[in-house]
């Protein structure tokens, strides 16, 4: 979140990297991948899934999200739209997308007929329903029969940050952050 990392994203440099959107990331290689998870599974040797071609839509613009992860998918060469919940069409933008990054912070605001069939679908969200349960951005219920892959909310990003946060302090305190 400092300025400075936040410019070496940027210019696609530096190794430390905003954790959410670092692990958004390798579940959207996950996802794309055929090599199975095992016990002896290294995050390390899973390929970079290219995006070339891919349309991707971001719903969502903060700094700590939504912007990173687009710069990163960027990078990664998809074809990136940001989109946010004042967007107009909104829905008809999402129905685009392979891989679709909801990051808005608004309980089920994406509607499972909002998937494009076979997108990936990766659910930032962390909203809290009227009866205390904890829900994303994206109706999972409706969304899980159309997209290839999903992430539940909770269980999903969540502890992909922390894992991530993880590999960044070990990345630090090895002095490999330039």
């Amino acid at each position: 979140l400092h300025p400075l990392n936040q410019g070496l994203l940027m210019r696609n440099e530096g190794e430390l990297r905003p954790c959410t959107p670092s692990g958004s990331m390798l579940l959207i290689d996950l996802a794309h991948s055929s090599q199975a998870l095992d016990r002896e599974f290294s995050v390390d040797l899973l390929p970079k899934t290219s995006l070339a071609g891919k349309r991707a839509v971001v719903v969502g613009r903060s700094v700590l999200v939504g912007k990173p992860v687009g710069l990163m998918l960027l990078e990664r060469n998809a074809t990136v739209t940001y989109a946010h919940s004042k967007t107009e069409n909104l829905g008809q933008i999402c129905k685009e997308a392979d891989i679709l990054v909801a990051a808005v912070g608004q309980e089920n605001l994406i509607k499972g007929s909002w998937i494009k069939p076979g997108a990936v679908v990766i659910d930032v969200g962390m909203n809290r329903t009227k009866e205390g349960r904890l829900c994303g951005d994206v109706d999972f219920v409706e969304a899980e029969k159309i997209a290839s892959a999903i992430t539940p909310v909770p269980g999903g990003v969540g502890p992909m940050t922390v894992a991530m946060l993880i590999r960044n302090t070990l990345q630090s305190y090895l002095g490999r952050t330039a």
